[in-house]
């Protein structure tokens, strides 16, 4: 059991969570991690990469000259490889690079990736995140406040919203996403997790609706 410290966006501190480690993951599996973030980025992948044959290359097939008695090297038509402008011999095509790794593998990567956020202390609980208007000012100030304006930032909140969606979006370093759709990649991409008391009270629901499902 851990006592996590609650903070306002202000950086006061106005209260602690009680939570336990075991509820998160019993442990952390780096090479689960590992498989399952390579096959977040191979799914990531832009397989669209094509060049053209020799027969999409527009031109005559008919030999350039005759084989012999010229006194030249043999050659054949204009779009072949050898020629600049010839089509390549190997050509690219477009590929599928995604796969998918089991789904409960995928859940449990989730949720290791969480508890390693905890296990380094890389982890801030704010008890709302409150943005009237989109404003970036007011993400980075509360940011600073916190005391994690110089690193990169995943927010995560229980719900929709918005507002701070549109006032983050401006920050290259912040990443803004609901409870529900955390995964290890988003987790694991971001330095620090700051995260609302309801966000937290979703992901430690979590398990027992995945068990009963």
């Amino acid at each position: 059991m851990v006592s996590l410290p609650v903070h306002n966006q202000a950086g006061q501190q106005v209260g602690t969570y009680e939570l336990d480690l075991d509820e998160i993951a019993k442990g952390v599996n780096k090479q689960l991690l590992h498989d399952v973030v390579v096959m977040y980025e191979a799914n990531r992948r832009v397989g669209t990469a094509r060049s053209r044959s020799r027969g999409e290359i527009v031109g005559s097939t008919k030999k350039l000259y005759k084989q012999k008695g010229t006194g030249r090297a043999r050659m054949g038509p204009k779009r072949s490889p050898i020629r600049r402008g010839g089509g390549h011999a190997f050509a690219k095509l477009p590929k599928d690079w995604s796969y998918r790794l089991p789904r409960k593998a995928i859940k449990l990567a989730t949720r290791m990736a969480l508890l390693s956020k905890f296990q380094d202390n890389q982890v801030t609980v704010v008890d709302t995140w409150s943005v009237a208007e989109p404003k970036t000012k007011v993400v980075v100030q509360a940011l600073k406040a916190l005391g994690v304006g110089d690193k990169s930032c995943l927010l995560a909140v229980d719900g929709q919203s918005p507002a701070l969606v549109k006032s983050a979006r401006n920050l290259q370093t912040v990443t803004v996403s609901t409870a529900a759709d955390l995964n290890a990649y988003v987790l694991l991409h971001q330095r620090q997790l700051v995260l609302t008391k309801a966000a937290l009270d979703q992901l430690r629901r979590k398990p027992a609706a995945e068990a009963a499902g």
